[in-house]
C-alpha cells in the first residue's frame, strides 16, 4: 500500500463454498483505490463486481489474500473491529436509498453519529444536508421526496462521519436518466471538491464516464483498466468483454 492508497486489495480470492463444488468469485485480485479519486468498477454478470466492494468494505471476508483500509489490515480484525471500521471509516450507497420511511431527512443523516455514540448537532447534520443540495428538505421524510432527493440522503448519510473510502452500488440503478446525471455530477464534485475517495460498481457506460477510471472485471479478475473514460469507450470495452468466451 502507497500512502496515496485509502483501499488496496493484494492478491484476493474468494470462493463460497468447498471442494469442488466451490465456487470462485475472485481470483488473485490486486488493486489500488488512491485518495481523492473516482473509479468505477464493471464486469459482465457474474464477473465479480459485486464480491469485490462487498470484500473491499469489509462486508465480506476474502478466502486468500490482503485486504487494507485507511492503512488497516482488515484480516487482523474481529468482527466487532470491522462494524466499528466500516461505521467510521467507510461509507456505503446503495441501490436501494435505505432510508427509514419514519425519520426526516435530517434524522436519517444524523442515525450514524448516533450509532457510534455521538451527539451530532443540528448544525453539522443540515450542512451536510445543504452539500448535497438538500437544505430546506430537512425535515421531510422520504415519502416526501422524491428518487433523486431520496438518494442524495442517502449519500449525506454515508458522507456525514467524513469516511476515508465511499463504495456505492449501482447508485443511479433506480433513478431516471435525468437524475441519475444529477446524482452521478454530485459525486464527481464530491472527488473534485473535497478529495472524497469513491468506489462505483455499475453496469452504465454513462455513469463509468463520470469516473478518473475504471476498472474492469472478468470471471473474477481484472481484465484491464481505463482512464478518462468515454462512455462510448466504455460501451466498447464492455462489449468485448461480454462477446469474450468464458
Amino acid at each position: 500500500m502507497t500512502d496515496e492508497e485509502v483501499v488496496t486489495l493484494d492478491r484476493v480470492h474468494k470462493r463460497y463454498g468447498s471442494g469442488p463444488d466451490a465456487v470462485a468469485a475472485l481470483r488473485g485480485v490486486s488493486l489500488g483505490f488512491a485518495r481523492g479519486t473516482f473509479t468505477a468498477v464493471m464486469g459482465p454478470s457474474g464477473s465479480g463486481k459485486s464480491t469485490l466492494l462487498q470484500t473491499a468494505a469489509g462486508l465480506d471476508r476474502p478466502t486468500e489474500g490482503t485486504v487494507r483500509v485507511a492503512g488497516t489490515d482488515l484480516g487482523t480484525l474481529n468482527e466487532t473491529g470491522l462494524t466499528l471500521l466500516r461505521r467510521d471509516r467507510i461509507g456505503f450507497v446503495f441501490q436501494s436509498f435505505n432510508l427509514l420511511s419514519s425519520l426526516t431527512a435530517e434524522q436519517n443523516v444524523a442515525l450514524p453519529l448516533r450509532l457510534d455514540g455521538r451527539r451530532p448537532s443540528r448544525q453539522d447534520v443540515r450542512a451536510v444536508l445543504a452539500a448535497v443540495g438538500l437544505g430546506d428538505r430537512a425535515r421531510h421524510r422520504p415519502a416526501e421526496l422524491s428518487g433523486g432527493q431520496q438518494q442524495r440522503v442517502a449519500i449525506a448519510r454515508a458522507v456525514v462521519t467524513r469516511p476515508a473510502v465511499l463504495f456505492a452500488d449501482e447508485p443511479t440503478g433506480a433513478l431516471d436518466s435525468a437524475t441519475g446525471r444529477e446524482v452521478l455530477a454530485l459525486l464527481r464534485s464530491m472527488v473534485d471538491g473535497s478529495g472524497q475517495t469513491i468506489v462505483m460498481v455499475t453496469h452504465d457506460p454513462l455513469a463509468a464516464s463520470h469516473a478518473d477510471r475504471v476498472v474492469f472485471l472478468a470471471d473474477g479478475r481484472v481484465a484491464g483498466t481505463m482512464a478518462a473514460p468515454t462512455p462510448g469507450a466504455v460501451a466498447e470495452r464492455m462489449a468485448n468483454l461480454e462477446a469474450a468466451p468464458c
